[in-house]
């Protein structure tokens, strides 16, 4: 009963991180158009003076909103990744087990009943579990997404290699989510040192994982993409 609570708990935080995602993804194309000023660009003219084409007060909001929205979205996602760790050991439990002789036919349907359905949240997740070829041992791979591409340049490195506004970074060469690393200062280490060569990339676009390679390069704009990321 614990379990199945869990189960369903954390798939209603799932659906609700995705709604949130939606949302800020929304704002954030909303923000970005041509002739908005962005997730921060000025809301003066070069005197001073509100600007006359952008509605401020809406724009003020927008951004109010998003951020309200990032703060919601880093709770969620550590209530999420408490509720995976549960899980797993839920899964590995039946499989640790599983030499046990005296396991009774209705108790191997509840086992397998119940790694099923954990298997469809972990799936959910972007969490893939995979049998190691020598042992029980199951190694755990969690695809979160850690940064979000919040404006990019025409023209750019970026945007001529396939990287669209809102893409979620998953995997960037070396960089993954990390709990308390200074992820922006790795993401700029990894451009820095790779500069002029290839970087694979996954990246979720829609809901789907998505394969991309990137080449940090000189171009006529500023930096060696051409974009900006934002930490999630």
């Amino acid at each position: 009963m614990v379990a199945t609570n869990l189960k369903a708990e954390a798939m209603k935080l799932m659906e609700t991180r995705s709604a949130m995602e939606a949302e800020m993804n929304g704002i954030i194309e909303r923000l970005c158009r041509p002739g908005c000023p962005g997730l921060s660009g000025n809301l003066v003219d070069s005197e001073g003076f509100p600007r006359a084409d952008i509605d401020i007060p809406v724009v003020r909001a927008e951004r109010h909103r998003l951020a309200q929205l990032r703060n919601d979205h880093k709770d969620i996602t550590e209530k999420i990744n408490e509720s995976i760790q549960v899980l797993h050991s839920a899964w590995l439990a039946p499989r640790c087990s599983s030499s046990s002789k005296d396991t009774g036919d209705d108790g191997a349907s509840d086992i397998q009943n119940s790694s099923m359905g954990n298997a469809a949240v972990l799936a959910a997740h972007n969490v893939v579990l995979g049998d190691s070829s020598s042992s029980m041992d199951v190694d755990v791979f969690v695809s979160i997404p850690f940064a979000v591409v919040d404006e990019i340049a025409d023209a750019s490195p970026t945007a001529e290699d396939g990287l669209q506004l809102g893409d979620q970074i998953v995997k960037f060469g070396n960089v993954e989510y990390e709990a308390g690393e200074n992820l922006l200062q790795k993401l700029a280490s990894e451009v820095q040192a790779n500069q002029g060569r290839a970087i694979p990339i996954v990246v979720m676009r829609q809901g789907a994982p998505i394969n991309l390679t990137v080449t940090p390069r000189a171009w006529q704009g500023r930096g060696l993409l051409g974009c900006s990321f934002r930490i999630l």
